[in-house]
């Protein structure tokens, strides 16, 4: 088995019992997490957009985006994943100096209840999801405008979030052979339904 695909489920934090004793409700449980979830992303893109019309100078725009795609990088990966959604992933090398890189996902406690809250899921997510393709729209604007020296900048951007994307939809859905299930169950059901409601037209 590739060691790329090895899977830990184990719990995060020592303290997980006593938070699993809270009741689940809608509220934002960590608000200076959810902030910095949602501050360094969105600031690169700002800066990205409005760096022209502040400063001439390109190297200082560059440096700008650069360093808040770095601390959101950080962030997301090391703090704000585990505390809104309970996911972490990273690398580690064995003693044989093989890599392995470890999904982790808090476990549930034995009364079934989860610690994060719904409003932080839809935070995380929002964010983690939606930044990532405003950066890949910002590629293909820059590649068809001929911005090459802004091609860098956002390739940094597709790259850094699209890789914290990737690891907690690993941490999320499993191993790669579960994604590709989940896929081709999809694909089956949609296709079944198709079916279905061909038929149903055919026959009335």
């Amino acid at each position: 088995q590739d060691s790329s695909d090895d899977i830990e489920d184990v719990s995060l934090f020592d303290a997980d019992d006593d938070l699993s004793r809270r009741s689940k409700k809608s509220k934002i449980r960590h608000p200076v997490a959810s902030f910095f979830h949602l501050f360094f992303r969105v600031s690169a893109i700002v800066v990205y957009l409005l760096c022209e019309l502040l400063t001439s100078s390109f190297i200082a725009c560059m440096v700008t985006i650069i360093l808040l795609l770095s601390c959101d990088f950080w962030a997301v990966k090391n703090v704000t994943g585990r505390l809104m959604v309970g996911l972490r992933w990273w690398n580690q090398v064995d003693d044989d100096g093989r890599s392995h890189w470890v999904f982790e996902a808090r476990k549930v406690s034995a009364q079934g209840s989860k610690t994060s809250s719904e409003a932080e899921s839809r935070i995380f997510w929002l964010g983690l999801i939606t930044c990532p393709m405003i950066w890949v729209i910002f590629a293909f604007s820059a590649l068809f405008s001929f911005k090459v020296k802004w091609l860098a900048v956002v390739v940094m951007g597709v790259v850094l979030q699209g890789a914290n994307l990737y690891g907690y939809i690993r941490c999320k859905v499993g191993s790669r052979k579960n994604l590709t299930s989940m896929a081709t169950n999809y694909l089956g059901k949609q296709f079944l339904r198709q079916t279905v409601a061909t038929e149903d037209q055919t026959a009335s």
